[in-house]
């Protein structure tokens, strides 16, 4: 990583760190500090307690009440499962959704890292994935930040088939399995991904989403461009797929084409948002030509004041 890339760095997290200080107010971004749910010891029965908590085992060989206590989650252990496969190298209102996933990462590792706590994260490029282990603090995900942002593009599935190898490209849910696989504490993951391999049939990665959910507070945040729901009405377009260097010619001017696009890509969008929520995910989704720092700052604004009232 060269002294520009190394400065471009020091100024996103410094608007991260701004702007989410000025939107968002306290520690946690998940699993709230508080009585807990891990459990802990046994104790007699006080006036006032939950009778949810009975410990009716203990109680019976006892003949005495006993309320089971909890531990309190002290500490957060975050998990960042980072998609940035070659689909992700497009973008049409000034930035990349590349550079928007990375964006993402630097607001979720600062939110998460606040307060000594660990995140790692498990990183693809269409290649085999990569983890990168939980360092606690906001040094930890300063660390990962740059780890995440120096690696080459295309080098991935693309790099190997250049170089003339066959190693398998691995998908969407093999990053989502290796992600479970690593965070064996009960804790918070974030997927970052533009969720568009088999978008057709999103069960393979919904059920590792699933999987994940398990024992793991899981956020989905979803990147994509505004092009990718409506067509600008532009003239005549040459299009690369960025996963298989397709090439395609489509005519803008046409109205009736434009319409059947922004269908497509709204049944498109509505399989992925059913598939999060069947994998048992929150959903945030970003776009490169919205106020992305606001928008996380009220998601995780909301979903904290949905946490204070449940």
């Amino acid at each position: 990583m060269n002294a520009a890339d190394l400065r471009a760095l020091d100024r996103l997290q410094l608007m991260v760190t701004r702007r989410l200080d000025g939107l968002l107010h306290g520690d946690y971004l998940g699993l709230l500090p508080g009585a807990g749910s891990e459990p802990g010891e046994a104790r007699e029965y006080r006036a006032g307690d939950d009778v949810r908590r009975m410990d009716w085992p203990v109680t019976a060989r006892t003949t005495v009440p006993h309320v089971r206590t909890t531990i309190a989650d002290r500490e957060l252990e975050t998990w960042l499962a980072i998609d940035l496969s070659p689909s992700l190298d497009f973008g049409t209102v000034g930035m990349l959704k590349r550079e928007l996933a990375e964006g993402a990462v630097a607001a979720f590792s600062y939110l998460a890292g606040r307060g000594g706590n660990r995140i790692g994260a498990v990183v693809t490029e269409g290649g085999p994935a990569k983890a990168i282990p939980p360092r606690p603090g906001r040094g930890g995900a300063r660390s990962l930040l740059r780890t995440v942002t120096a690696l080459p593009r295309g080098e991935g599935a693309d790099r190997m088939k250049a170089e003339g190898r066959n190693a398998p490209v691995q998908g969407l849910a093999d990053l989502i399995d290796k992600t479970r696989r690593h965070a064996r504490r009960r804790g918070l993951a974030v997927v970052i991904s533009d969720f568009l391999e088999d978008e057709d049939n999103p069960s393979d990665w919904s059920r590792e989403l699933r999987r994940l959910a398990v024992r793991q507070q899981v956020l989905c945040v979803e990147v994509l461009d505004p092009a990718e729901l409506a067509l600008p009405d532009v003239g005549v377009l040459d299009l690369i797929d960025p996963e298989t260097g397709a090439t395609v010619e489509i005519q803008t001017g046409n109205a009736r084409f434009r319409a059947r696009y922004a269908e497509a890509a709204a049944e498109q969008r509505a399989r992925i948002a059913a598939g999060i929520r069947s994998g048992g995910a929150a959903h945030l989704r970003l776009s490169t030509g919205s106020d992305w720092l606001r928008d996380i700052a009220a998601f995780v604004a909301e979903r904290r004041h949905l946490a204070a009232y449940r």
